[in-house]
């Protein structure tokens, strides 16, 4: 029999997650308004992929009242972004930003997976993250 001990294998260190999203000073500055003039108590924004419109997809934004554990959250200049799990892969490096004109005040999601957009402006196609 043979008393050597067995090596000692350690486990290799997890990677560091990325971040989903950032977020630009003015969406930040956004939601920190939406958050005070809420109705209800509110966390932070929800933000997601839809399908539908004349491209294929589409972003959605809603008000959370919560964190779902399915949930991967985003915090960035102080505030909250709830990402819904199905939209993670195409969210994956975006920049959340809010831009405001005479004619329009919207979020704007500056984001490498997407592959083209409707005219109109409602609607996107996307494709999933390479990681």
């Amino acid at each position: 029999m043979n008393n050597t001990p067995a090596p000692i294998v350690s486990k290799p260190k997890p990677r560091p997650r990325p971040q989903v999203m950032r977020l630009t000073d003015a969406a930040a500055t956004r939601i920190r308004e939406l958050m005070q003039r809420a109705e209800s108590e509110i966390i932070g924004l929800r933000v997601g992929v839809k399908n539908g419109g004349c491209a294929g997809q589409s972003y959605t934004v809603e008000y959370a009242h919560d964190i779902r554990p399915t949930d991967e959250v985003v915090e960035d200049k102080g505030v909250k972004i709830m990402v819904d799990p199905k939209a993670v892969l195409f969210l994956l490096g975006t920049e959340m930003d809010y831009q405001a004109d005479r004619m329009q005040a919207q979020f704007v999601f500056n984001n490498p997976n997407q592959i083209s957009a409707c005219g109109c402006g409602e609607s996107v196609q996307l494709k999933p993250a390479e990681v």
